[in-house]
């Protein structure tokens, strides 16, 4: 335990003195201030660029379209920032030489992993509910309407799916060389779990619905627990991902 106490706030410091943790800050914070904003200026974009010849009537935008940037935002965005960010986070260190000598002092290897996973899990989360919060104390001032009833329960899913990006991105950095290969199997993964939804009887078992439903969990159009097979699998995936990491590591020339 005092292995991973002292190697994840190495972590966090490493990051702060890196400005990774910065950048979350200020790249998540300006995705929760937009998700509001994007929503009432579209129409009005809209109506610019179309004027009269526009042929409907552009609806007034609701907290459904606040939260839709924000799960929009989170996905297309957010997600990736946290894989660009962090692709490299042990292949980096193996590369560098970094650990060599921690090792030889008496650290476990297991317990960079676990001090690894540690971090990342929790930059990913405060940078996730900070947009979140953002979001909704901007979406209450500007819509008030009760139009999305389920915001928590709506936001569970997404958590559960960046838990098993980052533990993914742990994984794949500890067999790449570097940041560009872990890069590129963490969007191969990603991509794997998208045709595997092609087929519909592993649908309800894919982690990716996890990010495709949130609208619908929002309303209450679609119940969390028919999607609970699909966030223990994401949840198993991450242990699992964790543990191989662990081995790899350990077998793995310094």
């Amino acid at each position: 335990m005092r292995n991973i106490y002292y190697f994840s706030k190495k972590e966090f410091l490493e990051s702060w003195r890196t400005s990774k943790l910065f950048i979350l800050i200020v790249i998540f914070l300006i995705l929760g201030i937009m998700n509001p904003l994007i929503a009432i200026i579209t129409p009005d974009i809209i109506q610019m660029s179309f004027g009269d010849t526009l042929p409907i009537d552009i609806p007034e935008p609701t907290s459904l379209d606040s939260w839709g940037q924000f799960y929009s935002n989170m996905t297309q965005m957010g997600l990736i920032v946290i894989a660009l960010l962090f692709s490299g986070t042990i292949s980096g260190e193996v590369s560098k030489g970094t650990l060599v000598n921690l090792v030889t002092k008496g650290l476990k290897r297991s317990a960079v992993v676990i001090s690894k996973s540690i971090h990342l899990i929790l930059q990913w989360t405060f940078s996730m509910f900070l947009a979140f919060f953002v979001t909704w104390g901007y979406t209450l001032y500007y819509f008030t309407d009760d139009h999305s009833p389920h915001i928590f329960l709506a936001v569970l899913p997404l958590w559960i799916f960046g838990i098993l990006l980052v533990t993914t991105i742990i994984l794949t950095s500890t067999i790449s060389r570097n940041s560009y290969e872990g890069l590129l199997l963490t969007g191969g993964f990603v991509v794997l779990l998208f045709v595997v939804n092609i087929f519909d009887r592993f649908e309800r078992y894919n982690p990716i619905t996890l990010i495709a439903e949130n609208m619908n969990f929002l309303q209450g159009a679609s119940s969390l627990g028919n999607y609970m097979p699909a966030m223990l699998m994401s949840l198993f995936l991450s242990l699992l991902f964790i543990c191989l990491s662990i081995v790899i590591l350990n077998k793995k020339k310094l």
